[in-house]
């Protein structure tokens, strides 16, 4: 490796959101690595509600989980040093490497708190330069956005901190590819544009022969080479961005089982359900606040970013009274902020999670969940079964997962469903997580069904009920397939588009 190829920084914009920046920061993150350089991903400032909790507790967005991942590193903070997660009226908890800086709006953000902002991105990326040959950086939304250029904290301006050589990703998909690409060098100024190294088009169904007159006038238009053409995969499977991409997502819907999930309004970290996905003859059924459960097997509460407005959001769709007597039938599972609605009541005194205050919960569980009292638990997690309900053959089981809370539960007559052995659960020093009571469960670890053994045990449980024969704990499809789709996005990336051209626009060696 060249001493001059040191702290190469390449960053990935897109003409939109959802064109596909991520998957391919994720696919450069492997072929870099692959060979021979240490590479690390980074989002400076990024939206989303699907986040997790690294190794030293801090909370960044899951994309960059998966990004570090791929290129076969650990996740840490400096990787996403700036996330938003949007709670309701256009206000959003501001995390700072990976720890609460506060409730903000737009405004607030924009006008007190982004020099703050913008220091701790500086921090970051010349934290990640002493300790990486190649940073990989992901933009948000389009960098044309010319009503906030002057106040960009996830594009251009980060590209010239950086000194980032510019990939841009357009998506084909939604139509209109050569308008958005043309258009994005138009609105943007002569030495961000010149930024802008080569252009991957992204999601393309058709015929490439048809494609390439297009193709061959838009390098002349803008003076910038097309790099290649990715394919649409649709078996192409990994964790998605934000819950706007649920709409694209299809999960297994047909299934001799059936899991109904509800898509809560501020549904999040929803990823905490793809591995059931990959159980087999599981099907996946989302269900929307405006539809009806329907005839499913067992039903699961993900996690939500405002418990209290999404129970109240329930209660208003008829939803409490069906799961109450649903619950006397099939498993109901609570994660995190859906384990807070299984309680009796949500306490919110000091208005910390909403406008609303303190609400009804559904009265499955026997807890009550206050907010306000302890700052926000952001831990990676660990707790052994205490074996009661459907989980009885499994006492004793260690399990790993994560928790990001400001919640807190205390237990009246339910069970504790896990005893805590690291991290926080119900609330400090309890130690215990979650609750259970009959075919009712919650816990506050998030990706608890990724511990294979712990799904697998309850798709058999399910399994059972339906008259089918056990599985038992043979093979994790789910942790194999999403290496392997991993792998799969990189070879995509890295046999569509012109490695060899790659190079020599980026001045680099692949």
């Amino acid at each position: 490796m060249a001493a001059s190829d040191k702290n190469k920084c390449i960053m990935v914009q897109g003409t939109a959101s959802n064109a596909g920046k991520s998957v391919v920061v994720a696919a450069l993150c492997r072929i870099f690595s692959q060979r021979g350089y240490r590479v690390a991903p980074f989002k400076s400032q990024n939206m989303s509600l699907n986040s997790f909790t690294t190794q030293e507790n801090r909370e960044i967005a899951m994309a960059q989980v998966l990004q570090a991942e791929a290129a076969g590193v650990e996740p840490h903070h400096h990787m996403n040093p700036v996330l938003l997660k949007p709670k309701e009226d256009f206000t959003s908890q501001v995390i700072v490497h990976g720890k609460p800086a506060g409730d903000m709006n737009f405004y607030h953000y924009q006008h007190n708190f982004r020099d703050h902002a913008l220091q701790a991105i500086k921090d970051s990326l010349g934290a990640l330069k002493n300790d990486y040959d190649i940073i990989i950086m992901e933009g948000a939304g389009s960098p044309a956005e010319i009503n906030m250029l002057d106040v960009d904290l996830a594009n251009m301006q980060i590209a010239r901190l950086a000194d980032a050589d510019v990939i841009l990703v357009a998506d084909i998909d939604k139509g209109g590819v050569f308008a958005s690409i043309a258009g994005t060098f138009q609105l943007l100024p002569p030495e961000d544009r010149q930024r802008i190294k080569g252009i991957i088009i992204n999601k393309f169904r058709g015929n490439l022969d048809i494609l390439m007159p297009g193709i061959r006038q838009i390098e002349k238009i803008v003076g910038v080479p097309v790099l290649g053409v990715l394919p649409y995969d649709h078996d192409l499977k990994l964790p998605e961005e934000d819950s706007a991409s649920l709409s694209e997502r299809k999960y297994r819907s047909r299934g001799k089982i059936t899991v109904g999930v509800m898509r809560l309004p501020r549904i999040s970290n929803f990823t905490d359900i793809d591995p059931l996905e990959y159980e087999a003859e599981v099907g996946i059924k989302l269900i929307e606040i405006d539809d009806e459960i329907g005839k499913v097997d067992a039903l699961i509460i993900p996690g939500t970013r405002n418990s209290i407005s999404d129970m109240v959001a329930i209660d208003k769709a008829g939803f409490s009274d069906e799961i109450q007597v649903l619950a006397n039938e099939i498993p109901v599972f609570g994660i995190c902020g859906g384990y807070q609605m299984l309680g009796n009541k949500i306490v919110d005194n000091s208005l910390k999670e909403s406008n609303i205050g303190s609400i009804e919960g559904m009265g499955i569980l026997d807890v009550k969940t206050s907010f306000g009292e302890f700052e926000k638990i952001i831990s990676q997690s660990k707790g052994t079964l205490m074996g009661n309900g459907i989980f009885k053959n499994m006492k004793g089981e260690v399990l790993s997962g994560y928790e990001l809370h400001e919640g807190i539960s205390r237990l009246g007559k339910s069970k504790p469903l896990l005893k805590v052995l690291k991290g926080c659960g119900n609330y400090p020093k309890s130690g215990f997580d979650g609750a259970q009571e009959g075919l009712t469960a919650g816990t506050y670890f998030h990706g608890i069904f990724h511990n294979f053994t712990f799904r697998r045990s309850f798709t058999d449980y399910l399994r059972e009920n339906k008259g089918l024969e056990r599985i038992g704990p043979k093979q994790d499809e789910f942790k194999e397939l999403k290496q392997f789709s991993i792998q799969r996005l990189s070879d995509l990336v890295e046999n569509n588009i012109d490695m060899q051209l790659l190079q020599e626009v980026l001045h680099f060696e692949i």
